[in-house]
């Protein structure tokens, strides 16, 4: 099992886009504690609170507020931090969101991704590009097993869709513009995050600590799916370990990469949220939502055979342990305690696991 190497990362020069997200927080605190020169370009924090804002992530980089949709903003911004490796992460990430706002969320996800690319292509100095999609762009076909790098892109809403999309365009600028040159492209398909400081709406372990907050009967609207849950800090171990192979070894290792959970640790909602319910103690308790909702798939697997085998990245945290983590982090919020501190030590935590 490979450990993500911080003498790599001393002094690079890093974008993220989507740095004030959850995933781009976690991702921008961990670079910072390597030692990388970490610049970022997002629209402001998508929630009150947010991890960007409660672990002071800006302290750490050059945070600029911008929009992905411009290609004007993202051009500007590449000319200016001149990055070596970047990392996309700036997207409209919320499946049912998309019903109502697709044409908001296949501008980001599609023409977004778009803009990074031709903007990167304009300079010499890109090594690295990982654009971080979702397990959600394969074509869906309910099946028990989990779906492999070679499956075909696909997606019933239009969240899953843009995502698809975000894959072909990747593979397109792959072929027609990064194959011979400098710059090498990869895309990451990671499964269902979830950590500490995660306050996004219809997701599913802010849903369950709101409502346990607040004394109420936490609403499921479909406990019997079944997702790949694995803590923010497993597929982020796996971007950063895929970015430096870019960055040394260059085209070999430019195609797409699934990062999930093991087979054993792809768990029900309701697992999860008697787990948590019982964890979390003060009779707190859930109940079915039988509104009717758009469609969300049921069976979503990722096959990680790929990733173990060439670049020996493996989770390390099974999903209990990445529950109680994630209560681990919620506590220490609900206390006032330093959470920059705390996202630090779960990420050591994280590298000593190996």
């Amino acid at each position: 099992m490979v450990n993500v190497n911080p003498d790599f990362w001393r002094d690079k020069r890093v974008l993220i886009t989507g740095h004030t997200g959850f995933k781009g927080s976690w991702l921008s605190l961990w670079l910072q504690s390597m030692g990388a020169d970490v610049h970022g370009l997002a629209l402001p924090p998508p929630t009150v609170p947010a991890l960007f804002d409660e672990a002071q992530v800006g302290l750490g980089m050059v945070s600029t507020i911008g929009d992905i949709r411009e290609y004007s903003t993202v051009d500007s911004m590449m000319r200016l931090t001149r990055p070596e490796i970047i990392f996309h992460l700036a997207a409209q990430p919320l499946v049912r969101y998309s019903y109502q706002a697709p044409v908001e969320t296949y501008s980001t996800n599609v023409m977004g991704t778009v803009h990074l690319f031709e903007a990167a292509r304009q300079l010499n100095t890109v090594r690295a590009i990982v654009n971080v999609t979702s397990d959600k762009g394969y074509e869906n076909k309910e099946w028990m097993w989990g779906y492999r790098e070679h499956d075909p892109m696909g997606g019933h809403d239009p969240y899953s869709s843009s995502k698809g999309c975000s894959e072909l365009i990747t593979s397109a600028y792959r072929h027609s513009f990064f194959s011979h040159g400098t710059t090498a492209l990869a895309s990451a398909r990671a499964g269902n995050v979830i950590g500490g400081g995660d306050w996004a709406s219809d997701r599913l372990i802010p849903d369950i600590l709101r409502a346990f907050e607040r004394q109420q009967a936490v609403a499921i609207r479909n406990p019997r799916a079944t997702r790949p849950w694995q803590h923010v800090l497993e597929p982020l171990s796996g971007y950063l370990v895929l970015a430096e192979k870019l960055h040394t070894e260059g085209q070999v290792w430019a195609e797409g990469w699934n990062f999930g959970p093991y087979d054993g640790e792809t768990r029900e909602v309701q697992w999860i949220v008697e787990y948590l319910a019982n964890k979390w103690g003060n009779e707190a308790n859930w109940t079915v939502d039988d509104l009717t909702h758009p469609y969300e798939a049921n069976y979503l697997k990722l096959d990680i055979t790929k990733a173990k085998a060439h670049l020996q990245w493996e989770p390390r945290w099974d999903l209990v342990s990445a529950l109680n983590l994630v209560l681990d982090w919620h506590r220490a919020w609900l206390a006032k305690d330093d959470v920059r501190a705390v996202c630090l030590a779960q990420i050591h935590q994280h590298q000593a696991a190996a």
